[in-house]
């Protein structure tokens, strides 16, 4: 709160805090927005901004709710209905608008009210044009300043470009953090988190660069060390799934995943389908019967089966048939890839030799180096990788929380 008065930032109209995560920037961003807003203004609107509203609701509001460096000073009240949060002091009361911006379409949830501050949480989550219509809400206040934190992304990120990269023309102020900076890590726990990710994300989130995103996606892969001989569990031990990536005129692929009780994933077998290199197509009905061979008689123990959710038709046809619980796929893809990266990495997931095309596949899937603007893979040798993707998201959610990483 402090850069705001003091003479030599006078001029500034922004402040960015990037860097790794757990470094502490999110809960400094917090605090001295607050105690910012509380001192300068009353009788004013601020925005609050996240990825959705219910992302900010739970990595804002809820901590803010719970900070005694806010209610110690001022009483706190979140009504949830109307996405508002007012903060009083004895002479002074401020109201907070959350806004989420996870789209294009976004920036019309903001237009049409004046804002005197804007903190943006993850702000290189959030589309430009949203951001800056939120930004343009600010224009008719002259005091009014802009917070924005984020973990960094590519470096041809456009916030990276036009912000970081042009902080004097911004008038903004940048604060580079690591994990060093929070005064409650202990070294264990920085050393536990830096295993966590390897690659780009390790550049990312640990290093706290914008860096792109090239090369294979997991180079964590070691067929050495991730790929076992080929074993069945004991059926009424852990948990079984089967994950599926569903094709028609694309590959179909489908993986049998038992989780034991440490948390540990196999994959026991698999079916894949290429209808191109085949020359024939299959049907749902066809699929399905695949999938029930695939279960065999593990068929009672499936716990769900995790299907794709823009896969509606095949969906309908499990449902259909009545023998296994569906559950529709998390399909994030780059959390997905981030989780997947750092289970590789702990030895928390292995795949039985005879999964061959999974296999095959960890040696071809690349990220595409010719959208550098935002991250993203190439769209061919990716559909066992998109199966197990959303296994780890859907499946593994106990193990993601124990070592760390939001499964959400």
């Amino acid at each position: 709160m402090k850069w705001a008065h003091m003479p030599k930032y006078q001029n500034k109209k922004a402040i960015i805090c990037d860097g790794s995560v757990r470094s502490g920037k999110t809960v400094s961003m917090i605090i001295g927005f607050v105690h910012w807003a509380m001192r300068f203004f009353d009788g004013c609107n601020f925005g609050i901004c996240g990825k959705t509203v219910s992302s900010t609701y739970r990595n804002i509001i809820t901590p803010l709710l719970a900070m005694p460096d806010i209610t110690d000073y001022y009483t706190v009240s979140y009504h949830r209905s109307d996405n508002l949060l007012t903060i009083k002091s004895e002479k002074k009361l401020n109201r907070f608008y959350v806004f989420g911006g996870k789209d294009e379409s976004s920036y019309t949830l903001i237009q049409g009210i004046t804002l005197s501050g804007v903190l943006f949480d993850e702000v290189a989550l959030m589309p430009k044009s949203f951001v800056d219509q939120a930004i343009a809400r600010t224009l008719s206040e002259p005091l009014a300043r802009c917070w924005f934190n984020c973990n960094p992304d590519s470096s041809e990120h456009w916030f990276y470009k036009e912000w970081i990269c042009n902080t004097r023309n911004k008038k903004a102020l940048h604060i580079h953090f690591t994990m060093q900076d929070n005064p409650i890590l202990s070294g264990n726990e920085i050393a536990n988190a830096e295993t966590l990710y390897t690659g780009v994300f390790y550049e990312r989130y640990i290093l706290g660069l914008w860096v792109l995103a090239e090369g294979l996606v997991y180079p964590q892969f070691d067929k050495s060390v991730h790929v076992v001989p080929d074993t069945l569990p004991d059926a009424n031990s852990g948990d079984w799934y089967i994950s599926c990536d569903y094709g028609t005129v694309n590959p179909c692929s489908f993986g049998l995943w038992h989780i034991d009780d440490d948390g540990n994933a196999l994959r026991v077998r698999e079916y894949y389908y290429d209808a191109r290199k085949e020359g024939m197509s299959r049907t749902d009905e066809e699929h399905y019967k695949e999938l029930e061979k695939l279960a065999g008689s593990l068929a009672p123990y499936i716990r769900a089966v995790i299907v794709d959710p823009s896969a509606a038709s095949f969906i309908t046809c499990i449902h259909r048939h009545g023998t296994f619980p569906v559950w529709k796929a998390n399909n994030s893809v780059i959390d997905g890839i981030r989780d997947t990266a750092a289970l590789l990495k702990l030895g928390k997931i292995h795949i039985c030799a005879g999964c061959k095309d999974i296999i095959r596949e960890f040696g071809l899937y690349r990220w595409d180096d010719k959208h550098t603007d935002k991250d993203t893979v190439i769209k061919e040798n990716d559909h066992a990788m998109d199966d197990m993707r959303y296994f780890v998201k859907s499946a593994m959610y106990k193990t993601l929380r124990e070592i760390g990483l939001d499964s959400k």
